[in-house]
């Protein structure tokens, strides 16, 4: 399966799409005013440690002071791996302490960014760990002999005086020695600029900041089955070309500049993908349909069969539209960047057989997720459990915001009711004061309503407070909003 990778320009805004059979797949997009922060090293400060919660707040000269867990100490770290008593945090930070510190999460809603003292370097092959003396193997690296062979061929390559460790990233698999060398020698010249900076800046300041987006695609996205990078911007065309030429030369010729007539999003349809990644329903070519919930908490997805009716008998239809979903909901998941707790409820399924067939299409569709996660198998209530990491906002959460409308709860009170509530707060009003006059300023549906089906009971009302009650329409107001002017 061959990949595209679409990177569309602005001066205020990177978008990268990846296309694969005919449909994107994943979308990444960076606004230059709101940066994320992920990958970026800070010489913090503490500002609070919670005993109680075995936690820190540290100030990294962001707007919210970033949140650290004892989990996330490398001192903790160490302690945990040798199987000894872990130290209380109280007593490894203390307020006013300088730490070295990087983002591993960036602040969602009104949480802070989420920190971690064990620091560590992305390159292309590598990534290094200047305080974690051990050579690990990326996961998806499956084969066990491979694991072991590019462990010992790393191992002749560091230095035998190197203090800091290394994982082994899938993109080393096919990498000549140089290329590896090269990498280690672009991540030992970052960390040393690293530790100058901490040596000379003050607290909560910047000492190194992750690659832009565009760069991060061709150390991270870029795969063998990436057929070409397509980029709309001459000059930023021409910057990573210079920058693959030298930090991964072997992705430079894959790199072409885009000059079509039409916008480059546009040849793939992702405009209009990206406006279904927004919407709760999720439609099926055969008729089905999901329905996505993000909350604070976790994400539901919903199966339905919708029209579906194309199977043998009820059970085939069922079946086959959970197989249907289950592609669908990976996908789904790396286009919304969906990540935290994640609930799918595939409509139920009575053969055993069957429930083990969708679980293996899901994991066989996620296997090309690069986001770690972990599946769990039907619960006794037929829930799919999982988890998705989460490091980065949703595109909803990129791209949207609470409606000031329906204040995020996603539905608005009927006109009636508002009539209602208008109805009764005139009658407490009545009690309370003694105007000549009522008059209401309300949206036009909730007036049209008072005019007709209400208006008998407005004329009550008006009787039994002795009181003439008007209308007024209000343009600028919303459905649920209304004032009542007492003259």
């Amino acid at each position: 399966m061959t990949e595209d990778i679409l990177i569309n320009v602005t001066p205020f805004e990177t978008r990268v799409a990846l296309v694969a059979l005919g449909a994107i797949q994943e979308l990444h997009i960076e606004r230059s005013i709101q940066r994320g922060h992920v990958g970026n090293i800070y010489l913090g400060r503490v500002v609070r440690v919670l005993p109680g919660m075995q936690s820190a707040f540290i100030d990294i000269g962001l707007e919210r002071a970033a949140f650290m867990h004892i989990a996330d100490l490398r001192e903790n770290r160490i302690e945990r791996s040798a199987n000894t008593n872990p130290t209380p945090i109280e007593k490894l930070l203390f307020e006013g302490q300088s730490l070295m510190v990087q983002v591993i999460k960036d602040p969602l809603g009104t949480k802070g960014a989420r920190l971690s003292s064990q620091i560590s370097i992305a390159g292309r092959m590598l990534v290094y760990l200047p305080h974690d003396p051990h050579i690990g193997i990326s996961q998806k690296i499956g084969s066990e002999a491979e694991r072991q062979a590019l462990r010992e061929r790393l191992q002749t390559l560091v230095p035998a005086d190197e203090k800091g460790g290394f994982i082994v990233r899938t993109q080393a698999e096919g990498a000549s020695d140089e290329e590896i060398l090269a990498d280690l020698a672009y991540l030992k010249k970052l960390w040393a600029n690293v530790q100058a900076a901490a040596r000379t800046l003050p607290a909560s300041s910047m000492l190194h900041q992750d690659l832009t987006l565009a760069q991060r695609v061709l150390r991270d996205m870029v795969t063998p089955m990436t057929n070409q990078i397509l980029v709309d911007s001459r000059s930023t065309c021409a910057e990573l070309t210079t920058w693959a030429q030298t930090y991964t030369p072997s992705v430079s010729e894959r790199i072409r500049h885009y000059s079509g007539e039409r916008a480059l999003f546009d040849t793939a349809n992702i405009e209009d993908e990206i406006v279904r990644a927004l919407a709760r329903r999720v439609d099926l070519k055969s008729g089905g349909y999901l329905v996505i919930d993000q909350t604070e908490a976790l994400t539901t997805v919903d199966v339905n069969t919708g029209g579906f009716v194309g199977g043998r008998n009820f059970d085939d239809t069922i079946f086959k539209t959970n197989l249907e979903a289950a592609q669908a909901i990976a996908r789904q998941l790396r286009l919304r960047n969906l990540g935290g707790i994640i609930i799918l409820d595939f409509i139920d399924m009575e053969d055993l057989e069957h429930r083990e067939a969708v679980l293996a299409e899901l994991k066989k569709a996620l296997a090309h997720d690069r986001t770690r996660m972990t599946v769990n198998g039907f619960t006794q209530l037929g829930l799919v459990e999982m988890t998705r990491k989460r490091t980065r906002d949703s595109l909803a959460h990129q791209l949207c915001e609470p409606c000031p409308t329906c204040q995020s709860r996603g539905n608005v009170r009927t006109n009636r009711s508002i009539c209602y509530e208008i109805l009764r707060e005139i009658l407490r009003e009545a009690r309370q004061f003694n105007p000549k006059e009522f008059r209401i300023l309300a949206s036009q549906g909730v007036v049209d309503l008072f005019l007709e089906e209400e208006s008998q009971h407005l004329a009550m009302l008006g009787d039994f407070v002795g009181k003439q009650i008007s209308l007024e329409v209000s343009s600028g107001y919303t459905q649920e909003q209304y004032d009542i002017v007492l003259t």
